[in-house]
């Protein structure tokens, strides 16, 4: 059911990105009286799903979701129709219409889905406002795994800044380090200041890591049991706050976890909390060094969160701003992947990345914001200067319209070919990456 939850969502995020980019060029098309011949949601070789004409376009839905196209008269595009190209042009063809007027044909993807991109983030901040955990308020400080402490940091570190710049959002640390230089965080450290340097090699080792290399550290709350859980059977309640471990002090999660891996396959006594009266469990220790109990991660149980409302002309500008800041993140991304000591290019992700990053649960808030990155990188990867997107036909075009000379037919074909080689080849190798990570 997760599975389909999520594939789901991607379906359906992609349907409305791909309407909406191929309803761009669409618009320009019909306002320079250019004939369209086909708008397709999803790719139709052989046959369609769905068709019908309406006017002198044929509206349609195809069987390959890989994305969707609308077929201009007289353009060279992914339908390569030579045959149309070989007649004489006609004046509601695309190579018929000054550069300028192509130009825009071909920009009108991009500029919507940049467009959407923001609409969707002003409609977020209105409908549900912006609640995040400020760093100043993770009290506890940090709880770091394997490659946290491998990099030198310490449970119970409390972040200061990044990059000697404070951050107000605890979830923007590690974007903030790995998108901007120096790339460094001051911690307080029991009273002192340690400040850790991040390298190009640490940059890599954290886009490769499964999971968050630190989290807000936590006290242990318990929140479910495993099947056939030790401390279930031995009397643990959901909502039992764990406080001891053989008489010695238990404050966090992290602690609890480390220690209680010392007594595989024995038994142990357990010291919690239950409001307000203090009970003492003996649990026999599993012999993976686990109890079986899930700890309760509601930030907002134990962290005065942040919660900002905004009016709709507030919004406006908010979620304005929050777009622009995402398209300059992103384009911040790429610097990453072609830098060869991060091997950024190796998490490179297809389809099963991109579904993934919907949650298992379907959430409406988190949809349209996945959304609305999706849409900035729909629109920053088309408008790349490729032969075969968007970017490729503006290259050309800008060519045209400062030298004064046209590129000829034939080589806009070879470029097209060229260009729909290099994508499929990248294709190829981002769902390669997806299905190698599958069995690793």
């Amino acid at each position: 059911m997760e599975i389909l939850i999520k594939a789901g969502q991607l379906i359906l995020s992609l349907s409305i990105l791909v309407i909406f980019h191929e309803a761009g060029h669409f618009f320009f098309a019909k306002l320079f009286k250019t004939r369209v011949e086909k708008f397709y949601l999803f790719f139709d070789p052989w046959f369609s799903l769905f068709k019908t004409k309406w006017g002198e376009t044929e509206y349609g839905i195809g069987w390959l979701p890989l994305g969707g196209y609308v077929k201009i008269s007289g353009m060279i595009d992914e339908s390569m129709d030579k045959e149309q190209m070989k007649l004489p042009p006609e004046p509601w063809e695309f190579r018929s219409k000054p550069a300028w007027q192509r130009l825009l044909i071909m920009l009108g993807g991009v500029m919507v889905n940049f467009l959407l991109a923001f609409a969707i983030y002003v409609m977020i901040l209105f409908v549900w406002g912006k609640e995040y955990l400020p760093t100043e308020n993770v009290k506890y400080g940090i709880m770091v795994d394997s490659l946290g402490t491998e990099f030198g940091l310490q449970n119970g570190d409390k972040i200061v800044s990044v990059n000697n710049e404070k951050i107000e959002n605890f979830r923007s640390v590690v974007p903030e380090i790995l998108l901007n230089e120096p790339r460094t965080i001051q911690f307080d450290r029991e009273g002192e200041k340690v400040e850790i340097t991040f390298t190009d090699a640490m940059i890599g080792q954290i886009i490769k890591h499964k999971g968050p290399f630190f989290t807000a550290r936590f006290p242990f709350v318990v929140s479910d049991f495993s099947k056939d859980s030790p401390a279930k059977k031995s009397g643990m309640l959901k909502g039992d706050r764990i406080i001891a471990l053989h008489g010695e002090d238990i404050l966090y999660f992290d602690e609890f976890k480390s220690k209680v891996a010392d007594y595989k396959d024995k038994e142990v006594s357990v010291t919690v909390d239950r409001s307000g009266k203090k009970e003492v469990l003996n649990i026999h220790v599993s012999k993976e060094g686990l109890i079986g109990v899930r700890p309760l991660g509601n930030l907002s149980e134990f962290f005065e969160l942040k919660k900002i409302e905004y009016t709709v002309a507030e919004a406006i500008p908010a979620g304005v701003s929050k777009g622009y800041t995402e398209v300059g993140n992103y384009l911040k991304q790429f610097k990453l992947i072609f830098n060869s000591e991060t091997e950024a290019y190796k998490s490179v992700g297809g389809f099963i990345a991109i579904g993934n990053i919907f949650p298992d649960t379907w959430d409406w808030q988190s949809f349209w914001a996945l959304t609305a990155m999706l849409s900035i990188m729909l629109a920053v990867i088309n408008i790349l200067p490729i032969p075969a997107l968007d970017g490729g036909h503006v290259l050309f075009l800008f060519f045209e319209i400062i030298s004064g000379r046209k590129p000829s037919d034939k080589f806009l074909e070879y470029a097209q070919v060229v260009g729909m080689v290099l994508l499929f080849s990248l294709l190829i190798f981002a769902n390669g990456n997806d299905i190698v990570k599958l069995f690793n």
